[in-house]
């Protein structure tokens, strides 16, 4: 009786015993994932995300964490301009809050270009404020647009945001002649 087949076996046993463990996240990638800003995140992300270790993905700058996948992360996404989504700051970083579905928590980078999406799980996280400051060095790397939320004070709390009345432009005095 030959040894291949069964040396066969057993590295096939073990390949799908190292893989079943490790399995690849599949995600998909931004229109603008290839932007040299989002590699600059990418590479800084950290291997964990409270206790959750960092997972493989399939897609360009994208990134996950916890088994289930609780945190995602995608570089790349619309950069927004302006929403009427409450706008939070932490450490000098704007995200949008979107707390429309009942699973996660959705945060868009504002006032960043190119833009990063960070979805955290409601069943594996009470608040989203572990996985956020975790993330906050690499979403530093996001180079500033000049976009600022208008008041984080009146957007937090859901309020409508009151604005000044939009100044216009007075005529230039016209040279005595």
């Amino acid at each position: 009786m030959s040894r291949f087949p069964l040396a066969l076996g057993l590295a096939v046993l073990a390949l799908i015993a190292l893989t079943g463990c490790s399995q690849i996240i599949p995600m998909t990638a931004a229109d603008d994932a290839n932007n040299p800003g989002c590699a600059a995140v990418i590479v800084r992300l950290p291997d964990t995300v409270g206790d959750m270790p960092k997972r493989e993905t399939d897609a360009q700058a994208t990134a996950a964490w916890g088994n289930p996948a609780s945190v995602l992360v995608r570089c790349g996404v619309e950069v927004p301009r302006a929403s009427t989504l409450p706008c939070i700051e932490l450490e000098g970083i704007f995200f949008l809050r979107d707390v429309s579905d009942k699973k996660f928590w959705k945060f868009t980078t504002f006032g960043r270009d190119p833009a990063l999406d960070i979805v955290v799980s409601r069943k594996a996280f009470t608040s989203p404020g572990i996985p956020l400051n975790d993330l906050l060095n690499a979403v530093s790397f996001l180079p500033p647009n000049g976009q600022k939320c208008t008041s984080t004070d009146d957007t937090v709390t859901g309020q409508d945001i009151d604005l000044p009345p939009v100044p216009t432009t007075a005529p230039s005095p016209t040279p005595a002649g």
